[in-house]
């Protein structure tokens, strides 16, 4: 049971961050057209899902190979979404274009890598509990 969540968890990692790494990428340097296609981006905001994205990637791999440092990744890349948001909501109240489901994509984002920080967490102490 605890060896599938351990798969499951790096899938769905791995998959979500392939999935932000294309299109966070695709806006960034416009490709396939996507960037016109997202109207008012957030370009910090857009840069920050691009990093979270590399550090799901290698979160990922952390996770398979039970190294406490993918819990740390997946921690900064909380930080640096909240970040984000934070300069999100002031970029916000200062008048700066933006597209509203950027407020929800954000939340949702946070709270995601939240989960998997603490699926992390959990999986690599319950494991080398486990082998000891």
């Amino acid at each position: 049971m605890k060896k599938g969540l351990l798969i499951l968890t790096a899938i769905v990692l791995t998959a979500f961050g392939l999935l932000t790494i294309f299109l966070s990428s695709s806006v960034i340097f416009d490709w396939f057209g996507i960037r016109e296609k997202e109207g008012n981006y957030v370009l910090f905001v857009v840069w920050s899902n691009f990093i979270s994205s590399i550090i799901y990637l290698i979160a990922a791999y952390g996770i398979i190979k039970l190294k406490k440092w993918s819990t740390w990744l997946l921690g900064i890349s909380v930080l640096i979404l909240t970040a984000a948001f934070i300069g999100l909501k002031i970029h916000i109240s200062n008048g700066g274009i933006y597209e509203p489901k950027t407020v929800n994509a954000m939340i949702f984002r946070i709270v995601l890598t939240i989960t998997f920080t603490a699926a992390s967490y959990f999986i690599i102490i319950n494991q080398k509990t486990i082998k000891q």
